[in-house]
C-alpha cells in the first residue's frame, strides 16, 4: 500500500516516540501529481523521496499520493476534512488566495461563522482563526490558528462526521487506545500526534476507500501483538499484518464500522 523510505521519514513523526499509538500519514489519490504536490509543499510541507516518489511531510504526519483518479473529493466521506495548525494564519492565507488555491471557508462554515474577506473566521468555542482550503484532488484541509505552536506548521486533527459520535468516538478510544475528551465543544479523543474529532452527520456517510483521502494511518509500536490482540476479539483486516524485510516496516489495513480505511504500521519511526 505504501513506498517510502522510513529513515527520511522518521525524523518527523515526533508524537511516535514517545506513544505507542500515534499519527503517521494520510494517503490521498491524485490524477495531476505535480499540483497537488504542489498545494501541500503550500502549507508549508517538505518533499521526500519514497524509493523513487515524491511525497511530503509535516511535524507528526505524512503525506503519500497514488496516481489514481479519486471516486469523489472529501466532502460527503465519512472523514470530511483534515487538519494542520498553524502559527499565523492570516498571511498563509493571503498567500494560498494570491497564488490560486482554492479557500472554501465560507462554503463549510459560512453558515454558522462570519467569514472575513481574507477568508477567515474566528471560531469563538476554540478561542481561534480558521481557514478551509481545498487541495486539487478534493481533499478538505483545515487550516487552523495556534498562537502557542513551537514551530511554523504541524498536524492537528482528523474530522469524522456520522449519525452515532458517541459510538464511533469509543471505537477509537477502546481500539486505538483513544484519550477521550472534547475539542471546541465537539467530542473528541487524543492520539499521539492528531485529535480525532466527532461531529453528528443526518445519514451514514461514504467510506473514503478511493475518495480523494484513500485512507489515514496510524504508527503503532509494538503492531503485530495489537493484531493478534484485535483478531482475538473478532476483529477482519482488510489486509493481516505484514512484515516487509528489506524495509524494516511492518503494516495491516482494517476499516472501522462506519468506512474510515486506516493502515497501521511499525517502523517509520525507528530506522
Amino acid at each position: 500500500m505504501m513506498t517510502l523510505t522510513a529513515a527520511q521519514a522518521s525524523a518527523q513523526l515526533i508524537a511516535a516516540k514517545t506513544h505507542t499509538i500515534a499519527m503517521g500519514h494520510h494517503h490521498v489519490m491524485v490524477e495531476d501529481l505535480e499540483k497537488n504536490v504542489s498545494f501541500w509543499k503550500s502549507l508549508g510541507g517538505e518533499t521526500i523521496d519514497f524509493y523513487g516518489s515524491v511525497g511530503i511531510r509535516f511535524p507528526n504526519v505524512l503525506i503519500f499520493f497514488r496516481e489514481q483518479k479519486p471516486t469523489a473529493g472529501t466532502n460527503g466521506a465519512v472523514v470530511n476534512h483534515v487538519g494542520l495548525q498553524f502559527k499565523d494564519l492570516r498571511p498563509l492565507v493571503k498567500q494560498l488566495k494570491s497564488a490560486g488555491t482554492t479557500i472554501i471557508t465560507d462554503e463549510v462554515v459560512g453558515a454558522t461563522m462570519d467569514v472575513d474577506d481574507d477568508g477567515l473566521a474566528f471560531n469563538e468555542a476554540a478561542g481561534s482563526y480558521l481557514a478551509f482550503a481545498l487541495a486539487p484532488n478534493g481533499t478538505r484541509v483545515e487550516l487552523y490558528e495556534n498562537k502557542e505552536l513551537e514551530r511554523a506548521v504541524a498536524n492537528h486533527h482528523i474530522h469524522f462526521y456520522g449519525p452515532e459520535v458517541d459510538a464511533m468516538k469509543a471505537w477509537y478510544v477502546e481500539t486505538l487506545g483513544a484519550e477521550p475528551g472534547q475539542r471546541a465543544g465537539m467530542e473528541a479523543a487524543n492520539l499521539g500526534g492528531v485529535n480525532l474529532t466527532f461531529s453528528p452527520a443526518d445519514e451514514k456517510l461514504a467510506p473514503i476507500k478511493g475518495r480523494a483521502l484513500d485512507h489515514i494511518g496510524f504508527e503503532v509500536d509494538g503492531l503485530e501483538a495489537l493484531c493478534k490482540k484485535l483478531e482475538a476479539k473478532g476483529f477482519t483486516f482488510e489486509s493481516p499484518y505484514e512484515w516487509i524485510p528489506e524495509r524494516k516496516i511492518a503494516h495491516a489495513t482494517l476499516i472501522d464500522p462506519w468506512g474510515t480505511q486506516i493502515e497501521l504500521t511499525e517502523g517509520l519511526d525507528g530506522l
